[in-house]
């Protein structure tokens, strides 16, 4: 079989950051990358459904929410994919991650879809962390350009 592109990155040399992962047609996938692969320290289980939760819905509420396909987790727990329209310019990819992380890190209310009736699995969330990350990652890609998103080979 073929390797899928995201298996040719060099995992041990990517650090965190956001990364163009993939361009697929008009679809380009962001690699939005929280936790330094394999050293042992990754999202838990409820950082990740709440960062997820909060994640997709404030994208989904913005002015670019019609170039918004997909935003969801990576297996791995390291981080996030993010797919949006080619449209959308990569400063304005970085600034809505960034505009979608200072939510979060502030975020103090219900989670949105977090009732039994709207989730799979609604027990399993963590604000407090979720909001952890977000501020880590602020810090991360507070000056980060569409220079910074090539991957390191």
């Amino acid at each position: 079989m073929k390797t899928i592109a995201s298996f040719t990155v060099n995992h041990d040399k990517l650090e965190k950051g956001m990364y163009v992962s993939r361009v697929d047609g008009e679809v380009i996938t962001y690699d939005i990358r929280m936790k330094k692969p394999n050293m042992g320290d990754y999202l838990n289980n409820g950082q990740l459904h709440t960062f997820e939760h909060l994640f997709a819905t404030y994208a989904r509420n913005t002015e670019l929410s019609g170039s918004v396909i997909y935003i969801g987790p990576m297996g791995c727990r390291t981080g996030f994919y993010m797919l949006l329209r080619d449209s959308v310019s990569k400063e304005q990819a970085i600034a809505l991650v960034q505009e979608s992380f200072e939510f979060i890190s502030k975020f103090d209310d219900i989670i949105p879809g977090s009732r039994r009736e709207e989730c799979g699995n609604y027990l399993e969330h963590d604000l407090p962390g979720a909001r952890e990350v977000a501020k880590d990652m602020l810090e991360v890609l507070k000056n980060w350009t569409p220079a910074d998103m090539e991957y390191a080979q």
